[in-house]
């Protein structure tokens, strides 16, 4: 009696351990696991849980988010951008290389909103009267290093650098 085809996350591992040109044995051993259960997986006949797939994916080297998206364990919440849709697209890129470039893409693009969030959040409404010694915004002074000197209570004054 045959077991039920568990889904396409073993396809997508298979996919991407021929992709990386890693053998079963390779990346059997890189995740900690016996070969047969990889087999396993591969073949649709077992369900790895959250853990195994975060191991498969270091082996592979690939996001573990990729692995639970596809085995359904978390839902793809953003649709992608056009960025990714050109990433994925791309037919002269391996599925390795499209996985580490969407990864430092959604990387740049984490930092981000992660620096817009503190700035909104440290953005505050300014009054009709700036007081005088009320220091300036870091971010602010650093951009005008270059070009200004800041006093010790935070007021910039004028300079030109002489190369």
């Amino acid at each position: 009696m045959a077991l039920p085809k568990v889904g396409s996350i073993g396809e997508y591992i298979r996919d991407q351990r021929q992709q990386a040109k890693i053998s079963l044995r390779q990346l059997a051993a890189a995740a900690g696991v016996s070969n047969p259960y990889l087999s396993q997986i591969e073949r649709g006949l077992r369900k790895p849980s959250a853990e195994i797939l975060n191991q498969i994916a270091k082996g592979l080297r690939i996001s573990s988010q990729a692995l639970y998206v596809q085995a359904g364990l978390i839902e793809d919440r953003e649709p992608p951008s056009d960025v990714i849709t050109a990433i994925r697209a791309d037919p002269h890129l391996s599925e390795r290389q499209r996985q580490v470039l969407i990864d430092i893409y959604e990387s740049f693009r984490k930092e981000n909103h992660t620096e817009d969030e503190q700035t909104s959040q440290n953005a505050r409404p300014r009054g009709d009267s700036d007081s005088d010694d009320e220091p300036l915004p870091e971010e602010f002074l650093a951009a005008l290093e270059p070009y200004a000197a800041t006093s010790r209570n935070g007021n910039v004054t004028q300079e030109t650098k002489e190369g």
